[in-house]
C-alpha cells in the first residue's frame, strides 16, 4: 500500500455554536459604579439625603404633587443649564442666558399681540430673536476677541436694559386665554407635564450631539485644547459662533415657557438670577470650568438637586433668602472640589 493509501483522514468535527453572550452578567458592581460616574454618584448620594431631611420634616414634601411640581418648576432653569454645559466643554461661559430668555418672553408676548392672538408666531419671533442674541455674543467674543466671561457679563446688563426698553419696564400681552399657550404652561403627555418633555427633549439632542457626533467631539477639543483643535483643522470660530447661537435658542426656548407659565412676557422678574442657577447646575454636575469636560447626564442630576433643595427650603418655612445663600454655597463647593480633583496648585499657597 503506498503512503497516500496509509493516510487517515480526520474525522469531522462538529462545533456546537457559542451561546449568546450574556450582557447582563458583565455588569458587576464595579462597571456599574463605572458606568455612573462616582461625580454622579456622589450627587445621587446628596440627592438621597436632601430627600430624606425634608421628608421627615414635613410629610408632604413626598407627596406626588409635590415631587411633580419640582420637576415642573426645574425646567426653565434645567433648559439654561443644560445649553450651559455646551458651552462651557466648548471652553467658554455665557453669563447673559437669563437676559435672553427675558427678551424672548417679552417678544413672544408683544408677537402674540401684534398677530392678534397668533401663538405660532409668537413663538417663532421669540426663537428668531434667540438665534440674533446668541450671534451678538459669539461675533463679539469672536471678532471682538473679548474674554467669553466679559463679553456676555456686558450682554446680561444689555439685554436686560433691551427687555425693559420694548416692554417699558412691565409684564406685556395676556396669552392665558390661547389653548397653545396654555398647554406649553399645563398641558400634559402620557401624564408628564409639557415643560417637563421640552427639557427632556433638548437633553437627550444636546447628549446625542455632544455624544455620538463629530460636532460632539470637536467641542470636547476645542474645549481641551484650542491650540490642538485648531491645528487639527477644527473652524474654532465657526464652532463658538454656533454653540453661543444654540445657548440663544434654548434660551429663548426658556422664555416662551416663562410666558405661557406666567401668563405674560416678563422682561426681568421671571429670568432674574437663573444664569446663576445654570452655572451652578453644570459645575455641580461635572463641568470643568475651564472646557473639555462634562456631561449632560450630570447636569440634569445637579438640576433635579437644586429643585429639590429650593423646595424643601420651602416646604419647611425657611427664608427664601436662604436659598441665594445655598446656591452660592454650592458653586463654591463644585468649584473647590474640581480645583482638588484637577491637583493644580491653589493660588497663593506654595508648591
Amino acid at each position: 500500500m503506498t503512503e497516500q493509501q496509509l493516510e487517515v483522514q480526520p474525522a469531522a468535527v462538529t462545533v456546537a455554536p457559542s451561546p449568546p453572550p450574556n450582557r447582563f452578567a458583565a455588569l458587576t458592581p464595579r462597571r456599574v459604579l463605572h458606568a455612573i460616574g462616582p461625580g454622579n454618584l456622589s450627587l445621587i448620594g446628596a440627592l438621597a439625603v436632601i430627600v430624606a431631611i425634608f421628608g421627615s420634616l414635613n410629610d408632604g414634601y413626598l407627596d406626588p404633587k409635590n415631587l411633580a411640581g419640582i420637576g415642573d418648576a426645574v425646567t426653565v432653569f434645567g433648559l439654561l443649564a443644560v445649553v450651559q454645559t455646551v458651552v462651557i466643554i466648548c471652553g467658554a461661559l455665557d453669563i447673559s442666558v437669563g437676559s435672553q430668555a427675558g427678551v424672548a418672553s417679552v417678544i413672544s408676548a408683544m408677537a402674540f399681540t401684534a398677530t392678534s392672538g397668533n401663538a405660532v408666531l409668537g413663538v417663532l419671533a421669540a426663537i428668531g430673536v434667540g438665534v440674533l442674541l446668541g450671534a451678538v455674543n459669539g461675533l463679539i467674543i469672536v471678532y471682538g476677541r473679548v474674554n467669553p466671561v466679559i463679553a456676555t457679563l456686558a450682554t446680561l446688563a444689555a439685554y436686560k436694559g433691551l427687555a425693559q426698553l420694548i416692554s417699558g419696564g412691565k409684564a406685556q400681552g395676556f396669552v392665558l386665554d390661547n389653548d397653545v399657550f396654555i398647554f406649553l404652561a399645563r398641558g400634559k403627555i402620557a401624564g408628564l407635564p409639557v415643560p417637563v418633555l421640552i427639557l427632556a427633549i433638548v437633553a437627550l439632542s444636546v447628549h446625542v450631539l455632544l455624544k455620538y457626533t463629530d460636532i460632539g467631539r470637536n467641542i470636547y477639543a476645542i474645549g481641551g485644547n484650542d491650540t490642538a483643535a485648531r491645528l487639527s483643522g477644527i473652524n474654532i470660530n465657526k464652532y463658538l459662533i454656533a454653540v453661543f447661537v444654540l445657548a440663544g435658542v434654548v434660551a429663548a426656548i426658556a422664555g416662551i415657557i416663562l410666558t405661557a407659565r406666567t401668563g405674560s412676557g416678563q422682561p426681568v422678574s421671571g429670568s432674574e438670577g437663573l444664569e446663576l442657577k445654570a452655572i451652578t447646575a453644570a459645575a455641580l454636575g461635572g463641568c470643568a470650568l475651564k472646557g473639555g469636560k462634562g456631561t449632560v447626564g450630570g447636569t440634569l442630576l445637579a438640576v433635579v438637586l437644586l429643585g429639590a433643595l429650593d423646595n424643601g427650603l420651602n416646604v419647611v418655612g425657611v427664608n427664601t433668602f436662604w436659598q441665594n445663600v445655598a446656591q452660592g454655597a454650592l458653586l463654591v463647593a463644585a468649584v473647590v472640589i474640581q480645583q482638588r480633583r484637577s491637583g493644580e496648585r491653589a493660588v497663593g499657597l506654595p508648591t
